[in-house]
Parts: C-alpha cells; sequence; structure tokens
C-alpha cells in the first residue's frame, strides 16, 4: 500500500514536506506541491482522512446516544443536532442504546479511546455520575436537567408548561385525566415532572388504572385507549407524551364508534395539527441545535434552557 514515503520517494522531497502538502500548509513552495501531487496521481495514492484527523488532535465525531427512534423526542433532537452538524466540520454517529447500561458505559469507553471527539446523551439509563466520570476524555452534553452544576445540559423548561397544562384542565371543571408515559416514574425524570406537575394542581396522583407507561408510538396510544374505552374508566381527557400517540388514542374511539374525550399532545407534530387538539411544543428541535453547538465550541460549563408552549385549540 502506498504511503507518505513512497510519494516523498517519487517526488523527490521528504516525507515531513509532503504531510505539509497534505494538511495544506501554505508555506510550501508551489513547484513542490505540484511535484508531490504528480506523484501522488501517478501512485494512486488516496490520503488517509482518519490518519490526519488524529494528527491534528481529533476526529471531527459526535457520538449521539438514544434508546430509539418511537418517539418524537429523540428523532425531532436527532434531526436538530444533524441540521446543526450541516453548517459544521463535525460529522454525528448515530449510537443506539435501548437503555443498556453496559452499551452506554461501551460507547464512554470509545470516547477515551478518542473514537469521538465529544457525546451527547439524548437519554440515559446509567448514572451521571458515571458519565462526568469519563468527561475528562472529551465533551459530553446531556439532553435533560441534570440539577448539578458540573455537566453540559441543555433541555426544554417542561415544568412551566405542564403546570399550565394542568391548570387550564383545572378551569374548565376537567380532573379526571389518564396520562400516558414513556416510562416509569422511577426510570424517567419526564415522567417525574409531568406527574409531579399533576400533583401540584389535583393535589394527588392520577388513579392507578389512568396511568398508563411504556407508550411512545401510535399503536401504544391506540392500546391505552382501547383499555379505557373497555373497562368503561370515567375520563374527561386524555393527557399523552405525542401528538402521534394521541393520534392511536383518537383513532380508537373511532373503531370503537366513540366519541374520545378531550385529547392533549405534545410536540405539536403534524398529526395533532390536523386533528386540531391541544398540545405542548418542547421545540426539541432548537434543543439539538444547541446541543451540538455546545460539544463543538469552545469555553466553561454551560447548560442551556429551551422554552415550551402549551398551545391551545
Amino acid at each position: 500500500m502506498t504511503n507518505i514515503h513512497d510519494i516523498a520517494k517519487k517526488s523527490g522531497v521528504s516525507a515531513s514536506t509532503v504531510s505539509r502538502v497534505l494538511n495544506g500548509k501554505n508555506y510550501v513552495a508551489n513547484s513542490t506541491s505540484l511535484a508531490v501531487e504528480a506523484a501522488m496521481k501517478e501512485l494512486n495514492y488516496v490520503p488517509n482522512d482518519i490518519a490526519r484527523d488524529f494528527s491534528h488532535g481529533r476526529n471531527y465525531n459526535v457520538g449521539v446516544i438514544l434508546p430509539h427512534t418511537k418517539h418524537p423526542y429523540f428523532t425531532q433532537i436527532l434531526s436538530g443536532i444533524i441540521a446543526a452538524s450541516f453548517e459544521s466540520d463535525y460529522r454525528v454517529v448515530i449510537l443506539p442504546s435501548q437503555y443498556n447500561e453496559s452499551v452506554e458505559i461501551d460507547y464512554l469507553e470509545q470516547l477515551r479511546r478518542k473514537a469521538f471527539d465529544a457525546l451527547i446523551f439524548i437519554s440515559h439509563e446509567i448514572s451521571l455520575d458515571k458519565i462526568t466520570e469519563y468527561s475528562q476524555y472529551g465533551r459530553i452534553v446531556v439532553c435533560e436537567n441534570p440539577n448539578r452544576e458540573d455537566v453540559f445540559a441543555v433541555y426544554s423548561k417542561r415544568r412551566t408548561t405542564y403546570l399550565e397544562a394542568f391548570k387550564w384542565l383545572k378551569s374548565q371543571q376537567i380532573e379526571q385525566v389518564a396520562v400516558l408515559l414513556s416510562r416509569d416514574y422511577a426510570s424517567s425524570v419526564t415522567s417525574q415532572i409531568t406527574l409531579d406537575a399533576y400533583q401540584s394542581i389535583f393535589t394527588k396522583l392520577p388513579n392507578n388504572d389512568l396511568l398508563f407507561e411504556t407508550v411512545t408510538t401510535f399503536q401504544d396510544g391506540y392500546e391505552a385507549a382501547q383499555t379505557i374505552i373497555k373497562q368503561q374508566l370515567n375520563v374527561q381527557c386524555i393527557f399523552t407524551n405525542g401528538d402521534d400517540v394521541a393520534a392511536g388514542v383518537v383513532q380508537a374511539y373511532k373503531a370503537h364508534q366513540k366519541t374520545p374525550p378531550l385529547v392533549i399532545g405534545q410536540e405539536n407534530q403534524l398529526s395533532g395539527q390536523l386533528l386540531n387538539i391541544p398540545t405542548i411544543n418542547h421545540h426539541f428541535d432548537k434543543l439539538g441545535r444547541q446541543a451540538l453547538e455546545l460539544v463543538t465550541g469552545a469555553g466553561e460549563m454551560q447548560q442551556v434552557v429551551i422554552e415550551s408552549d402549551f398551545i391551545i385549540r
């Protein structure tokens, strides 16, 4: 395999001069550059971009760790990250985790071995203590409120809009509310914020039969609504965790030829706009853009808060 020493021998210059030409240094004579380029063409030499990046102390790879892409929380943040990467020199590498701690630790080990310049945790199972332990090897950003000051973070201001939504429901004399969540209370900061806000307004948590977990997709929403219908539960509102999930709820009621109760979505998706239902927009695409800017930028520790909106339709 041809290397820079072969190019140097062919063009009659030193290997270090060939390296300067490859790296675009402007203090190489034009005639020398032309000779090196001619030798490269004759020997069909292709530069090793990875090796060249490492010689600069970075590889321009940012790993994005996410459990799955079934929910808009993950896809919209990822979309924002990718959009921001188009405006930078960085490549985005998607790292699926399925909330598996050993897999997430392996990605941290890859950061330590310089496979990535930085990591973005859209969500995670491992502790923040474990994440900060690896921050010495590269910048790590989490997409949540870490409630500590030693972590780069960007997160949506969820509690304010959840409180606003539940207050609005109470003002409409609506108190029998089914709540659909992606994960259980112990595992998810989002679930904790949602239920804590609910309790702040209604002074109690939802009844167990009105609380649905592991709901992330249209089909999950459909099945949750089917349970409500079949068990003839007294529900005035179904507070979902996504507009697509809400669409599944509405479809289940249509399939049973019943009028759905008030349905509230999240993330202002096209499905919610077409259904004309209330929703909460956390602006996750903006959050994703900010996450990439944090990992690729310079400067001191930062934590960025993205405002969210409760949209009444």
